[in-house]
């Protein structure tokens, strides 16, 4: 649910240093990620050793990570389309070994791509690299509305079956813990049925912290219950809380009572 304009505009910034090399970094074996805006925000998360990836909703990281941390390109959508070869090709030499495909194309505010458009898209810009990274799918929202989330995926896995795909990206956006765990056990079941060996979780959390009255002590009381959760879910590969950034995860250049949380839960 990132801001398009905010992301845009950074991967102006960053298509324009392109030619310099990134200094992405092998990931080690942990499923806890960073999705940031501002790279200079991770290292406050880095220092538990827990985060092993990061990503920022484009192909560029723009600057660099903190050592032993992996950054993972992302295709947000159609309009980073230009300059996305050289993007992908600059994250692969640099150690990157995955990529993940358009956000929340089921959304119209988002990627916003029919079903059949994207697989097609993802056949032109995204297959072509399979078996030099894996591939996860674009991520989808939590909607449970007919031709959205899940159902959204199932019609475009119908039509990208030789897409070279391994994972599926999903976000969820809640209430309760429980409500996440139903939500992560059906993506893990759909994933299985489509013999998909991975689920990314690229964002997640609870409704109050995106609609403006975080509360940082419930965030973290959420977390403390759902990570060692995702952690003992063996179809769960990766997952990053939204977000690192003021008023999410970080207060200042420190990591919150939220933040704290996600990086020793």
């Amino acid at each position: 649910m990132v801001s398009f304009t905010k992301l845009f505009t950074a991967g102006l910034v960053a298509t324009s240093a392109m030619a310099a090399p990134m200094q992405a970094k092998r990931s080690t074996s942990g499923k806890r990620g960073a999705a940031y805006n501002d790279v200079t925000t991770v290292s406050a998360l880095s220092s538990g050793g827990t985060i092993s990836w990061a990503y920022n909703w484009a192909g560029s990281l723009s600057g660099a990570l903190p050592s032993n941390i992996e950054f993972v390109p992302m295709l947000w959508g159609p309009k980073m389309f230009g300059g996305w070869v050289t993007a992908v090709e600059t994250a692969l030499s640099s150690g990157s070994s995955y990529i993940l495909g358009f956000n929340e194309p089921d959304m119209a505010s988002q990627a916003n791509m029919s079903p059949t458009d994207a697989a097609s898209y993802y056949q032109t810009y995204i297959t072509p690299w399979s078996g030099k990274a894996k591939l996860i799918s674009p991520a989808v929202t939590s909607s449970t509305s007919a031709g959205s989330g899940l159902d959204w995926f199932e019609s475009f896995i119908g039509s990208c079956g030789s897409c070279g795909i391994s994972g599926l990206a999903v976000h969820w956006y809640g209430n309760t813990a429980d409500e996440f765990k139903s939500f992560v056990t059906n993506a893990v079941d759909t994933a299985s049925k489509h013999s998909l060996t991975e689920v990314w979780i690229t964002e997640f959390a609870l409704n109050s912290d995106i609609n403006g009255a975080a509360d940082t002590a419930a965030t973290a009381a959420f977390l403390n219950e759902v990570l060692p959760w995702l952690d003992s879910q063996t179809g769960v590969t990766r997952y990053s809380y939204f977000m690192c950034a003021e008023n999410y995860l970080l207060s200042g250049s420190t990591p919150n009572q939220a933040g704290q949380a996600y990086i020793s839960a």
